[in-house]
């Protein structure tokens, strides 16, 4: 019996699938479903955005081209007459050189990830041979092309029609072997405020992995245009955004409220575009701030309802970066890290023997970098479900005085320096409102299999340090 929907076969090249399409055939001649996202997706496909479609003619059978491993995905099907289809895994890793063939009719197709070379030869003529890919063509897209010769003796493609009797190109007969092929190499991770709190955590958690680049803002800022016309989001996958306007007192003013908005709003949208553009996956770093305060613990569903600037622009990034088809929003509440941060003034304090009144009525937990950049690679390592994530650390719920008293303990002073006043009685003109509650609900990013250290361990461990 005849299949309705489409059904894929993984193949020895990993990521490259093929996949037999239903023809329905009368004494008309016959028809399919060429390309149905939503059933390609369930039959295993990747959503990989195609944006152009491509179709090469060849008049006469034994037509041969390739091998050509290019920068983007390309599904690959017939609308006439039948192939030799051949696939060489060039890009960097174990299964490089790793060959797979098929032969194709309009009742096949495959999916053919980026880097992995495509080579066909035809074996009828008048044959149609038609591609969608993932990214547009350009001149200068040629040089992030990856070549392999068609009578390379290591893979030895074993041709239906010999070569010397095969219609082919000048070009294609000039391409290296495969000793002499530098492998595509994987698309990299760019980090953007790699010069903050969260962004120096992030380049120690990605130390080791030599596809990461780091940009501070001297390297690239979000908010110039110049800066996304310059850069080859090609050569990306994966973009974390850990720059922010964070003065949360100073985006009350109208010089703080213009950059707030401009960083944490317009950038950010401009950057989700980018991401939408260029099929990228993005992760960006929200905060408590986009809520009221008025639950006491806030779970990844809750409407936002921010009560300043501050907040108000980042929930108007949150609203951007949600419309990317692969994103990560992760929340954050009161982040420590290697800069200024209260936990550090505390301990300044502490060492001047300094009673400090401290607001004893906003209640939270404290986001440590170096977690919330491990929460942030566990996501992009573990491919967890697309979405929002809160990432705090654990333990229990604690007031800005509570935390200053533990530090003044931990430095070795006496916590009763430190006075307690609520926020009714710490603000002043110019202050900020902010969320009497914190708490962000650990629930979700726990059932990925990443749980958060508790706060006061890792706090001990940060002040030692």
């Amino acid at each position: 019996m005849e299949a309705r929907e489409p059904v894929s076969t993984p193949t020895p090249i990993p990521g490259l699938l093929l996949f037999e399409l239903p023809v329905h055939a009368d004494g008309r001649g016959w028809f399919k479903e060429n390309w149905h996202r939503s059933k390609m997706l369930d039959a295993g496909l990747p959503d990989f955005g195609p944006v152009q479609n491509n179709i090469s003619f060849n008049a006469l059978p034994g037509t041969t081209r390739g091998i050509h491993a290019e920068p983007w995905d390309k599904f690959i099907s017939l609308a006439s007459g039948r192939i030799f289809g051949a696939w060489v895994d060039l890009r960097e890793g174990p299964s490089f050189g790793v060959l797979f063939t098929a032969e194709l009719t309009p009742g096949q197709a495959v999916f053919v990830p980026r880097g992995v070379g495509n080579a066909f030869q035809t074996l009828e003529g008048d044959t149609a041979y038609t591609y969608l890919v993932n990214d547009h063509w350009s001149p200068e897209a040629r040089k992030d092309y990856t070549f392999l010769n068609l009578a390379d003796e290591h893979v030895s493609v074993p041709w239906p029609i010999p070569l010397s009797r095969a219609v082919v190109s000048e070009q294609d007969k000039n391409h290296p072997r495969l000793d002499h092929v530098a492998p595509m190499q994987k698309r990299r991770t760019l980090v953007l405020g790699a010069d903050g709190q969260l962004g120096t955590a992030l380049r120690q958690a990605f130390d080791a992995d030599r596809t990461v680049d780091f940009a501070g803002r001297r390297d690239f800022d979000i908010t110039s245009e110049d800066s996304f016309r310059s850069l080859a989001w090609r050569s990306y996958s994966t973009v974390i955004n850990a720059a922010a306007f964070t003065a949360v007192d100073a985006a009350e003013t109208p010089e703080g409220r213009t950059a707030a908005w401009s960083i944490n709003a317009a950038a950010v949208a401009r950057l989700a575009r980018t991401a939408v553009e260029h099929s990228l996956t993005l992760v960006h770093v929200s905060s408590d701030y986009v809520f009221d305060g008025t639950a006491e613990v806030h779970t990844e569903e809750e409407a936002y309802a921010p009560l300043g600037v501050y907040g108000q622009s980042k929930a108007a990034g949150d609203t951007a970066v949600a419309t990317v088809p692969r994103h990560y929003i992760v929340r954050a509440s009161w982040v420590v890290g290697n800069g200024k941060n209260f936990v550090r003034t505390m301990a300044g304090l502490a060492a001047k023997g300094a009673a400090p009144s401290v607001v004893d009525d906003q209640y939270g937990r404290l986001s440590f970098a170096v977690d919330l950049a491990a929460g942030i690679r566990h996501l992009l390592d573990s491919r967890a479900p697309y979405g929002t994530y809160n990432i705090s650390n654990g333990g229990p719920p604690q007031s800005w005085a509570d935390i200053a008293a533990e530090v003044y303990r931990l430095c070795g002073a006496d916590p009763g320096l430190v006075h307690p006043v609520s926020t009714a009685e710490y603000a002043q003109p110019g202050t900020a409102p902010r969320p009497a509650h914190s708490v962000l609900d650990l629930a979700k990013i726990t059932a990925t299999g990443f749980t958060p250290p508790d706060g006061s361990q890792r706090m001990a461990e940060y002040l030692q340090r």
